[in-house]
């Protein structure tokens, strides 16, 4: 259970003025807020380093100390979406500045889905709204989830009712310092839709700002989700994101994580496989340099029987940065012939740079077949002295190398503008490497 040693009462002010500002709210969403404010109270932050597994390797003390401001402006000015992600020409886009809706940066959604703010999502389909909304992101135990469904305001609301040719990017980007946001996503896929979606997160600023992030995904029978999550914020940024993914019978949800800025972030991924023949596949690629630390912490579900998932990430660490892989793949009772396997790779380029991997499985059922790994290193030495042999000099042969080490994930990036971009962004993001590129 998560642990804390205060209650943090400076957002108090903060939460009472946007109880004040959205008391025309429906009943049930101020109830929901309050009763996540409360836990929080009670929660805290997961500041204690002991008997607090899930946050062991990740020190959150210098967030909690941190006082950042609610209300932000959302103008767009400064906002150059040409410079800060050029992937998405051509696609559809929700965009938020600060935490709120940006209608000037958005575009008109494609057909087969239904895209607007949360906000008016909650006057236009309230039923729906409730039915899903904090149903697959509990608060009881994680403070992050509580202190973000208790600021609950605006927010990205998607419902796919067919096959969406055309993905749908949601961007999020914090232009003030100081200041902390709380992003909030609902994603509800009918069934047998289809939906390729981008979620990203960038600093139109040099200076610390803390983003507070969930997103929920409900896949009904037979839909299929591919969603691509971009954390690109600055190094002076925090940023704390929980994603939950419910699957029905016969869906399949495909994630990729990318993970090239922030100073300190946590990825919390857990997907439910609910119903038999569910699938799922995540893949995640996290590159850190300076002081960095980014926190991968992904669970996986099988709660029924003949369930299929893949979880493969890989890590590439430079200078004096740390990264945490925490995977746990949980086979419930009954849920006979799951197939799962779950692996994390890391490249260490510095001998300051460090890694914390714990794979792990918890298996309650017969008849599964299920395997994990964990691997980190250096560079092969005979290999970069092949290349040399060839006349590569040292630094080119290791950025060959590392480029090869990432094309793996990357190359499951079916959006070619997108891949390209981070294939990049992956050595850019790397110093040694930026004269090189």
């Amino acid at each position: 259970m998560t642990q804390a040693v205060d209650t943090y009462k400076r957002y108090e002010s903060d939460f009472r003025e946007l109880e004040q500002a959205r008391a025309n709210d429906p009943a049930w969403l101020r109830d929901l807020r309050d009763a996540a404010f409360v836990r929080f109270q009670e929660l805290g932050f997961p500041v204690a380093r002991k008997g607090n597994e899930p946050w062991k390797y990740t020190d959150v003390r210098p967030l909690a100390k941190e006082a950042f401001a609610y209300e932000a402006p959302a103008s767009p000015a400064g906002v150059d979406p040409a410079r800060l992600f050029p992937f998405d020409e051509g696609l559809a886009r929700l965009a938020f500045v600060n935490g709120r809706f940006s209608a000037e940066l958005s575009t008109a959604a494609p057909d087969g889905v239904t895209v607007m703010p949360l906000t008016e999502a909650i006057e236009k389909h309230g039923d729906l709204v409730r039915k899903h909304l904090a149903q697959y992101a509990a608060y009881d135990d994680e403070a992050f989830t509580a202190l973000n469904t208790a600021f609950l305001a605006d927010g990205a609301f998607v419902l796919a009712e067919g096959a969406v040719e055309t993905p749908l990017h949601i961007v999020y980007v914090t232009t003030q310092d100081d200041v902390v946001t709380y992003p909030r996503a609902l994603v509800v896929a009918r069934p047998t839709s289809e939906l390729s979606l981008i979620e990203s997160y960038f600093s139109a600023t040099d200076g610390d700002h803390f983003t507070c992030a969930v997103t929920e995904i409900a896949l009904e029978d037979g839909a299929q989700v591919t969603h691509r999550r971009l954390l690109l914020e600055n190094q002076e940024a925090y940023h704390v994101g929980i994603t939950r993914a419910h699957l029905s019978r016969d869906a399949n949800y495909r994630s990729f994580v990318y993970e090239a800025g922030g100073g300190l972030v946590r990825n919390d991924l857990n997907v439910l496989l609910d119903a038999e023949g569910a699938e799922t596949d995540l893949k995640g690629l996290y590159v850190t340099a300076g002081t960095q630390h980014v926190d991968n912490y992904v669970n996986i579900d099988h709660a029924k029987p003949h369930g299929y998932s893949r979880l493969y990430y890989k890590g590439i660490l430079d200078e004096k940065s740390q990264a945490v892989f925490g995977g746990m793949v949980l086979v419930r009772p009954g849920a006979d012939k799951t197939d799962s396997h779950q692996e994390d790779k890391n490249l260490v380029l510095s001998h300051e740079a460090e890694v914390d991997s714990k794979p792990a499985l918890m298996i309650y059922a017969d008849d599964v077949k299920c395997g994990h790994g964990a691997t980190a290193g250096a560079l092969a030495d005979d290999a970069l002295f092949y290349m040399q042999s060839r006349g590569i000099d040292a630094e080119r042969a290791m950025l060959f190398l590392v480029r090869g080490f990432a094309s793996e994930i990357l190359d499951s990036v079916t959006i070619e503008p997108l891949r390209e971009w981070l294939e990049e962004r992956t050595t850019q993001a790397l110093p040694r490497f930026r004269e090189e590129t």
